[in-house]
């Protein structure tokens, strides 16, 4: 790798190259450490027909700005990961793919020593950039499946024809829960969902893409007084770990309303709570829990976005909120799988941080680094591209490059 620089940036997904970008117009030397062979992030984990939940427009990394032709539409993966590397060649990133640090720890004259899969390296200056989807999450029930069942977690699927023939149960209704329930639906698979609490959200709202208001009102919302959005509004610190807005980037972009999923023939099931040879039951809270699903937009977002937008002054036409759907599924808590034809087991539970590596106390009981806007507890030691790190935006393409900004600064200013 060949003379180690003063800094160091550990993952060159979008954090760790916006970073870079920031780094390189300091004047800062530094180097990225990619544990992948290939330039690409996470994206690379994604199943076949994934497509970006956020909008073209939104794909504004510092120094490179979109600049194509369909600003409200959404990227396969196959376009997001070239985008990454070739944002990575636009910024003459520093890149070295197929490192992996695997030990991280403070020195007694104020550096950091860095263990990686080629050999040690000593730097003054660490940005941790290893992203916020690294670790599988499999619930330990998992391993009371029969084992004819087949099962995997999203991190593992890839299209409908890698699973048997028959139904498939789909635990957890997040973003991936939703989109790939309707893609096996689609297929001709009889889906059934174990419903979890992630919120429903329109796809458009006030004239924009929700997304659009989310980045605006994150940005700009502290400038007036709106901070529903940062993190220091937050009820509690697992709320950063919460599931993003229950919306898909497929056919053009939509809402994904969990009742209008079971009007179209898909099974909607409480939470799961136990295994116990092939019978699985469900919790019997269908009815609170869509409606907890379908209040979340309106109890946080709504009410800082409209804020936002009236002591701005800015023209956007008023949307009310959904009309009060009163259908619902007649499902039992609990079901046989053989008797339900289900087959296939997909577990939508989402990932963990793994910050194993890093032998600085500088972690809470989370697993969480602890810090001040990316600057953490550890002099030279940074963060950049975690949930909720600064704001709601902190983990996106749309957001990470304003906190990559600051922390590069302050990396800079104390060079």
């Amino acid at each position: 790798m060949g003379r180690t620089p003063d800094t160091v940036i550990i993952g060159a997904g979008q954090a760790g190259l916006a970073t870079s970008y920031w780094l390189t117009q300091a004047g800062v030397e530094h180097q990225i450490l990619e544990r992948r062979d290939a330039l690409g992030g996470a994206f690379q984990d994604r199943w076949d027909g994934f497509y970006m939940n956020t909008p073209n427009f939104t794909l504004d990394l510092p120094g490179m700005p979109y600049a194509g032709d369909d600003p409200e539409g959404f990227l396969p993966r196959t376009a997001i990961v070239n985008l990454l590397r070739r944002y990575a060649e636009v910024i003459n990133a520093p890149v070295h793919t197929g490192v992996d640090v695997t030990r991280l720890s403070a020195t007694a004259d104020g550096t950091f020593s860095l263990e990686t899969s080629l050999g040690h390296l000593n730097a003054r200056r660490v940005v941790l950039a290893t992203g916020a989807y690294q670790v599988p999450k499999l619930p330990a029930m998992a391993a009371k499946l029969p084992t004819a069942i087949t099962q995997l977690h999203t991190h593992d699927y890839r299209n409908p024809q890698q699973l048997p023939d028959g139904g498939v149960l789909i635990v957890g209704t997040g973003q991936s829960g939703g989109q790939i329930a309707e893609e096996l639906h689609d297929a001709g698979r009889e889906v059934h969902l174990a419903v979890s609490t992630c919120p429903e959200a329109p796809r458009r709202y006030r004239g924009q893409d929700i997304l659009y208001w989310l980045l605006e009102t994150g940005k700009h919302g502290p400038d007036y007084g709106i901070n529903a959005l940062t993190r220091e509004a937050l009820p509690s610190p697992a709320a950063r770990f919460a599931c993003n807005p229950l919306l898909s980037g497929t056919n053009g972009g939509h809402d994904i309303r969990l009742r209008e999923l079971g009007r179209r023939g898909m099974h909607l099931h409480g939470r799961l709570e136990d295994i116990d040879d092939g019978d699985i039951t469900f919790t019997d809270d269908l009815p609170e829990r869509l409606a907890t699903v379908e209040s979340g937009f309106d109890q946080r977002m709504r009410k800082a976005i409209d804020g936002y937008i009236a002591v701005a002054g800015l023209d956007a036409p008023e949307q009310p909120p959904v009309a009060a759907d009163g259908w619902m599924p007649s499902e039992p808590a609990r079901m046989n799988l053989a008797d339900a034809g289900v087959t296939s087991v997909l577990w939508a539970t989402g990932y963990g941080l793994d910050l194993s590596f890093i032998d600085v106390p500088v972690l809470d009981e989370w697993r969480y680094p602890r810090h001040t806007a990316g600057v953490t507890e550890q002099a030279g030691l940074y963060v950049v591209g975690l949930p909720w790190l600064t704001r709601h935006y902190s983990s996106i393409l749309g957001g990470v490059g304003l906190d990559a900004e600051y922390v590069a600064g302050e990396a800079t200013r104390h060079a």
